[in-house]
């Protein structure tokens, strides 16, 4: 790691505080206190993205959406006209790329070298290329090194959801969730999220192809020892975030008693 890397990171280790307009409920400022790292993982059209965005968004926690770093990337490397086969010279973008993203659960910001990127990550020939990124092992490991800064510049008080980030970003999280669903019922909401009707067919091949693509880098199809599996399958959008809650209250419950017992044998 650089000097200048090292050196940020040791100032991202001093939690600054949140603004208060983050705090919907009485009991949060005081939760701010403990660090409360909650890491989704997921496949495409499980509706993590929306679902940890609510959650953070009802605790009082910022919000780290993975996946856009993958897309900001991604719009980079076509705009800078970068071979997306060449291995280096992607991981040399990512190493290299002026990206601002921000982690508000209410104010979505994702710049590139001051650029509003927010609509053209999310264009056609963007989907279309992100796996290539993906894949790239050396742009992964670039890409993960700012995300774990990203964690601990905000305290670790974050969620932070995507592919890898409760075994490889984030294994030692708070709280650790697998966000899953029927392929039908992703395929759903995939169609929802593109606004497609009607192609059934187009949408099924993407989503197949896209778990395919990535599954060759992480498995986010099984939950790993330590993480709970959350199937969204029959639930609807409010009841997979109270479900996603439920298990960050269970688990930092019984964390918190066995502390508590630790201490007593003390």
């Amino acid at each position: 790691m650089s000097q200048d890397n090292q050196e940020a990171l040791e100032e991202a280790a001093v939690p600054a505080e949140p603004a208060a307009s983050q705090f919907k409920h009485e009991d949060q400022t005081e939760a701010w206190r403990t660090e409360l790292v909650v890491a989704v993982d997921g496949p495409s059209g499980s509706g993590k993205s929306s679902v940890s965005r609510e959650v953070a968004n009802r605790l009082g926690l910022a919000y780290l959406d993975t996946g856009a770093m993958y897309r900001a990337l991604t719009w980079w490397c076509l705009e800078a006209s970068v071979d997306l086969d060449d291995e280096d010279a992607v991981a040399s973008a990512a190493n290299d790329f002026q990206l601002q993203m921000g982690t508000d659960p209410i104010v979505e910001t994702i710049m590139v070298g001051g650029i509003d990127i927010r609509e053209a990550i999310r264009e056609a020939r963007v989907t279309e290329n992100v796996s290539a990124v993906a894949k790239n092992q050396k742009a992964r490991d670039a890409l993960i090194g700012r995300q774990r800064m990203e964690i601990v510049s905000n305290g670790r008080r974050i969620v932070a959801e995507g592919r890898d980030i409760t075994t490889v970003v984030a294994p030692d999280a708070s709280v650790r969730i697998l966000l899953t669903a029927s392929e039908e019922a992703r395929m759903k909401r995939r169609g929802e999220q593109i606004g497609a009707t009607g192609d059934e067919d187009r949408l099924k091949l993407e989503v197949a192809q896209r778990d395919a693509a990535d599954s060759k880098v992480n498995n986010f199809t099984e939950a790993a020892d330590g993480v709970t599996l959350v199937d969204s399958t029959e639930l609807d959008f409010d009841q997979t975030v109270q479900a996603v809650i439920d298990v960050i209250r269970t688990t930092t419950a019984q964390h918190h008693g066995e502390s508590d017992k630790s201490n007593d044998n003390d």
